[in-house]
């Protein structure tokens, strides 16, 4: 098992896309357009493989010169509820701080609050609709 960084563009990246695809846009009946996918070269891409499998994945979006978002978290049916979306999320706040950040935010689905409250993340919204499903904003400062 490895937690690691991708590059856009990559053999890895186009499994990241379709993991992505398969679990959080396909079953809203949704695909990415090709502006989406370009705009990620600009993302901190990070990964959770396995024997070469791509088995969870999530990026970090810069949003402010002190924050970053948390988009995309993924992680291959069967296998949640396995501590491998916890492994992502500490991956990637470990990642944000060694980047100087000190807040990270998302937009997490309400199904997945109790996850991030678990994890010491705060809803900072009321719902709203995005993709079709309701949202919160969600929010965690990052302390050395």
């Amino acid at each position: 098992m490895a937690l690691k960084m991708i590059q856009h563009g990559s053999a890895e990246y186009e499994q990241m896309v379709a993991l992505r695809r398969q679990l959080l846009r396909k079953p809203l009946g949704l695909d990415f357009n090709a502006e989406e996918l370009s705009e990620e070269q600009n993302h901190i891409l990070l990964a959770y493989t396995d024997e070469g499998i791509m088995e969870a994945c999530c990026m970090l979006v810069k949003v402010a010169p002190d924050t970053v978002r948390l988009r995309q978290l993924a992680v291959l049916s069967g296998l949640q509820g396995k501590g491998i979306g916890r492994a992502m999320v500490q991956f990637a706040e470990n990642l944000a701080r060694d980047n100087r950040f000190e807040k990270i935010i998302m937009h997490a689905r309400k199904e997945s609050v109790h996850f991030f409250e678990k994890l010491g993340y705060e809803v900072m919204s009321e719902p709203f609709i995005e993709l079709t499903i309701p949202h919160v904003i969600m929010g965690k400062e990052l302390s050395d």
